[in-house]
């Protein structure tokens, strides 16, 4: 392999879009270390442990994490990977105190996405002693900041279920449901482009937040909405490039519910989003915004 082709294998996979197979992860992965080996970039490093992050092999995303900051101190990406990683105890082990350093670390060097992580600690006393008024002065912070952006990898989504919960405890209700509506929107469009699992959890805690606010409205509602709706047994028909979907959700002799999207069997909704593709071989979520006529059938 020259520096290349290496690059060349990158730069295919990154415009992959999601759609790739194991091999192709692994040939992908092989060139990254070879870059690695041979340039010492701690870009290429950060990559790598993204990479294994993205597909949950959190040993190794800590590996080229560390290796990343060993390079590059202020790498603010490389620093909130890890203070994700010991937040979550993605590797079995929850450190807030190595979360909090890593995650101000992150947040003193420019990173937003880590300054809302360390105003969660704040908000629940992890590490810090509590104090919700630290939390809402980061948090209102960063909305003012944020509020008029287009761009979809802007933290906007995870900005809005904060502050909403911000303005639910002040009693303004209204408020809350406008922000969650914000974020909700936003989120739909960074799905469409980023298949990471991560986002499917923020939606699925956004919607429930959601429809704790507000009534939900069965005539009028969207794919995502669907995480309120199969939280029991329920069963969905839907509209998508000229053909109808049908989505049930199913109640199972342990208690669980089981997803059937479009024929095949899922865990949960969220792996049945992440896996399904359309005809045209792109993932629904790509183009959730053409999809129509949603409706429950009884």
């Amino acid at each position: 392999m020259t520096i290349r082709e290496a690059l060349e294998i990158c730069d295919k996979f990154r415009k992959s879009n999601g759609n790739y197979d194991e091999d192709d992860f692994f040939v992908y992965t092989e060139a990254l270390k070879y870059l690695i080996d041979e340039t010492t970039d701690p870009e290429y490093m950060f990559e790598l442990g993204g990479a294994y992050y993205y597909e949950k092999e959190y040993e190794l995303a800590l590996k080229y994490y560390e290796m990343t900051v060993e390079y590059d101190k202020d790498n603010t990406a490389a620093l909130g990977g890890l203070g994700y990683i010991w937040y979550y105890g993605r590797t079995g082990t929850v450190d807030y105190k190595k979360a909090f350093e890593y995650y101000s670390s992150a947040a003193k060097a420019g990173c937003d996405i880590s300054r809302y992580k360390v105003a969660d600690m704040y908000r629940y006393g992890q590490y810090v002693n509590q104090d919700f008024e630290k939390f809402k002065e980061i948090i209102e912070s960063l909305y003012n900041y944020y509020h008029w952006t287009d761009m979809v990898d802007d933290p906007l989504p995870e900005i809005c279920i904060r502050l909403a919960a911000v303005r639910e405890k002040e009693g303004k209700t209204q408020e809350a449901v406008s922000l969650l509506l914000e974020g909700k929107s936003m989120l739909s469009s960074r799905i469409g482009f980023d298949h990471f699992f991560g986002n499917f959890a923020i939606m699925e805690n956004m919607v429930s937040d959601l429809y704790r606010l507000t009534e939900f409205d069965r005539t009028n509602f969207d794919l995502y909405d669907l995480y309120y709706l199969m939280k029991e047994p329920a069963k969905i028909r839907f509209s998508y490039n000229e053909r109808e979907y049908i989505v049930e959700s199913v109640l199972e002799d342990d208690g669980t519910i089981s997803i059937c999207f479009d024929g095949k069997w899922y865990h949960t909704l969220t792996d049945a989003l992440m896996a399904t593709q359309g005809d045209d071989g792109n993932y629904v979520t790509l183009d959730a915004w053409k999809m129509k006529d949603f409706e429950v059938i009884e």
